[in-house]
């Protein structure tokens, strides 16, 4: 009987989102054996200033499927509508039913901070829906026995490299996509009804450039690749062994650490002001 491949999965908010922030490295992920799941959890309703919302949903849910293919993954339909992403009961109850299903060795997830309320809450049910994924009282739409099996997850960079407060994010891992680039292009192209949308609503003229130049600049923060996605890794605590790191072992040489990020993990400074900090801070 063959081995089952590991099981990658790429959860985001919005059609479109895996492919300017995680297509890449769950394309590198694909070529270094694993099995590729993909699942938007929003359809795309309001990403549109022309079309019906009937339309627009059937248009991007397409362009969705479409771009799964390019990369080589599994598409999982979406829940809910744009701006409905609410962290509740029964949306967890239906993503942690997928995640059951998919079983997935690494979970691919959004930033906890980003500019947008559905991106942040999509990373939260993801994280929730992984971490329920063996427990039998748990209820799941539809009814999926638990799993068992390690899980680590992955958070993406947020839009624009920044949180929701304009600092910059910094990631613990850089993975050089400078190989797979033209085929994290022809994915994203395949969402042809955004280009317009981002245009009217984001002035995010050309982009396709706009996507190439954060993967640019995250290249020139690793000091090492032309292009590259940033991730941070998730807690173990009730998901993995501590030790456990998928990403890097399946990736080798395309992953960079950002040491600066892990000394900053280490450090009591960083996690506590001095009281010399903490007096200048009160004056």
């Amino acid at each position: 009987m063959p081995t089952q491949r590991p099981r990658a999965f790429a959860i985001a908010a919005h059609p479109d989102d895996i492919e300017f922030m995680m297509a890449g490295t769950l394309i590198l992920l694909g070529q270094a054996g694993y099995d590729l799941h993909y699942m938007n959890i929003a359809n795309g309703s309001c990403g549109t200033a022309t079309h019906t919302k009937r339309d627009i949903v059937r248009i991007r849910g397409r362009e969705a499927r479409s771009a799964a293919t390019v990369i080589g993954a599994t598409h999982h339909p979406s829940f809910v509508e744009d701006i409905q992403i609410f962290y509740e009961k029964e949306l967890l109850a239906r993503v942690a039913a997928v995640v059951r299903k998919v079983n997935p060795a690494i979970l691919l997830a959004p930033s906890p901070e980003d500019y947008m309320e559905d991106h942040m809450n999509a990373a939260r049910l993801a994280v929730t829906a992984a971490f329920c994924r063996g427990m039998s009282n748990f209820a799941t739409l539809p009814p999926t026995s638990p799993v068992e099996g390690d899980v680590t997850i992955y958070h993406s960079m947020p839009a624009g490299l920044r949180d929701p407060m304009r600092q910059r994010i910094a990631p613990e891992y850089f993975v050089d996509i400078t190989g797979v680039l033209p085929q994290k292009r022809e994915a994203l192209a395949q969402h042809k009804s955004q280009k317009e949308w981002l245009d009217v609503s984001q002035g995010m003229d050309a982009y396709l450039t706009t996507m190439e130049q954060q993967a640019s600049e995250m290249g020139k923060m690793s000091a090492r690749f032309r292009y590259a996605e940033g991730w941070r890794r998730h807690s173990h605590l009730g998901f993995s062994e501590e030790e456990l790191d998928p990403l890097a072992d399946a990736l080798g040489s395309l992953v960079r650490v950002n040491m600066a990020y892990r000394r900053r993990l280490e450090s009591p400074a960083a996690r506590a002001p001095s009281r010399k900090t903490a007096k200048r801070r009160q004056r």
